[in-house]
């Protein structure tokens, strides 16, 4: 896969794929990451990217030429998001479709918003990662880059299931246990000691029930149907 970032901090995302499953992404050939400086397509010598608001209030805009030429500039475009706090709330289904997707692009939105016209002319769907306002869409981008990344076939080890992950079919994740058997007190439940799949497989599907109804209840109305009683691995 291939992705586009459009962004003011490019050396924001230095760390982030250099390090774990995305560097191996990387360099395994199934991720393709390709930063697009936006100042570069600034306007003039000063490389002005932003601007007041028509009608007024506070903060400044980010201009709709340097992005269009930043996005002009692209041999493969794909498929066009735009980072920000009023886009629809990114979810796990959300990664799993983008993960099978050749080409996107991630325009970074930055300080008080990025001028209409360029949702209205270039963006396939505008994306927030919750209900809350960051100082810019770099960490968004990350988290939807790495969301999506691990669930493109290749990424993850062959011995790696993501069918059980939190969210995967709409619950959250059964609690996880591994050596050793006691700590501080606290055991490890004998179901998973027992060697009985079939009540292995009823417990974590319980525990995740009882999880998800307890932390996230509004996600109980989302979860997949027909997940009952799937397999896990």
């Amino acid at each position: 896969m291939i992705v586009n970032i459009i962004t003011l901090f490019p050396d924001m995302f230095s760390g982030v794929f250099s390090e774990s499953i995305l560097s191996r992404a990387i360099q395994g050939g199934h991720l393709d990451v390709r930063l697009i400086h936006l100042r570069e397509y600034g306007l003039g010598s000063h490389r002005v990217v932003d601007d007041t608001p028509y009608g007024g209030g506070g903060g400044m805009i980010l201009k709709p030429e340097p992005i269009a030429a930043a996005l002009e500039s692209l041999p493969e475009r794909g498929h066009v998001i735009l980072t920000t706090p009023r886009g629809r709330l990114f979810r796990q289904a959300d990664a799993l479709r983008l993960s099978s997707l050749n080409v996107i692009t991630i325009i970074c939105g930055h300080y008080e918003g990025v001028d209409e016209r360029v949702s209205e002319l270039f963006v396939h769907e505008e994306l927030s990662i919750g209900d809350y306002v960051l100082t810019g869409g770099e960490l968004p981008a990350m988290v939807i880059i790495d969301a999506v990344a691990r669930l493109i076939p290749g990424v993850l080890g062959k011995d790696t299931t993501i069918s059980g992950d939190s969210h995967y079919h709409g619950l959250l994740e059964h609690p996880h246990y591994t050596r050793p058997r006691e700590f501080r007190g606290l055991a490890v439940p004998e179901v998973l000691l027992s060697g009985n799949h079939e009540q292995i497989r009823a417990w974590r599907r319980e525990m995740a029930l009882r999880k998800t109804r307890e932390t996230r209840p509004d996600l109980m109305e989302h979860s997949l149907a027909g997940s009952e009683g799937k397999d896990e691995d």
